[in-house]
């Protein structure tokens, strides 16, 4: 859309799937820019987790110090989360919870591309999880995983009603895992856009830009709350299939 006066302002334009190279069609296959983000968040954990702790000095620089720091905040989240049992799937927490925040800061510099705005990409997080914590469930407990849909602490004429409901919440949880991330991230941009194409202007730029200010600030903040919501609600859902089932 475009503001009278001329004002340019189109903030869903940051979230179009475009070619690397040339202008055709998108395929399943085509490089995009989503493509080149996804490999740079990539990148960016690779550099952290593996280059900036190669040298494992006694008094760390400052990448050694950022990422013994994370890797100490999501140990601890897995154990007291999902208990004693679910530290050994730590690395792959560990690894989501990395991913999800590269990917969350890097879609914050100017003319990047926010690939945790896409529930295509968040979808395929939340899936992994989903199905990875049911697997892990029914090699663990077998037909006993199925319990936890069955509250038994309930009076006995409520307990089918509530084990429907427990079953649909259950597959529900992909869905509110993938939209949350990207709901969040791809409002928060649009808002950010839409700010600076006010800014533009020149009565409203100081206030405009101001707001920008402000609001880039709290998208650095989402960028981590919602790498660590996703982190922790992985973790809970983790605890019904390592934990003992409630009842």
């Amino acid at each position: 859309m475009a503001a009278e006066g001329g004002l340019p302002i189109h903030p869903m334009d940051q979230f179009i799937v475009k070619p690397l190279f040339g202008d055709g069609p998108v395929y399943w296959y085509t490089p995009t820019n989503v493509t080149l983000w996804l490999m740079l968040a990539v990148l960016a954990v690779g550099a952290l987790m593996v280059l900036g702790t190669r040298r494992r000095a006694i008094v760390p620089t400052r990448s050694q110090s950022v990422a013994e720091v994370l890797y100490g905040f999501i140990h601890n989240m897995v154990e007291e989360v999902a208990g004693h049992e679910g530290v050994k799937y730590f690395p792959y927490v560990l690894t989501l919870f990395l991913f999800i925040l590269c990917a969350n800061v890097l879609g914050l510099i100017p003319g990047s591309f926010t690939t945790t705005s896409h529930v295509a990409v968040t979808v395929v997080l939340a899936m992994g999880v989903f199905l990875g914590v049911t697997l892990i469930g029914l090699a663990r407990k077998g037909v006993g995983f199925l319990s936890m849909f069955w509250v038994s602490s309930a009076p006995l004429a409520l307990r089918p009603v509530l084990a429907v409901i427990e079953v649909i919440s259950y597959f529900v949880r992909p869905v509110s895992h993938s939209i949350r991330l990207a709901g969040n991230l791809m409002a928060g941009h649009a808002v950010l856009k839409v700010f600076a194409g006010f800014a533009a202007a020149v009565l409203v730029s100081p206030v405009a830009i101001a707001a920008m200010v402000g609001i880039y600030a709290l998208e650095l903040l989402v960028a981590f709350v919602q790498a660590y919501v996703f982190t922790i609600l992985t973790c809970v859902y983790l605890k019904d299939a390592v934990g003992d089932a409630h009842h």
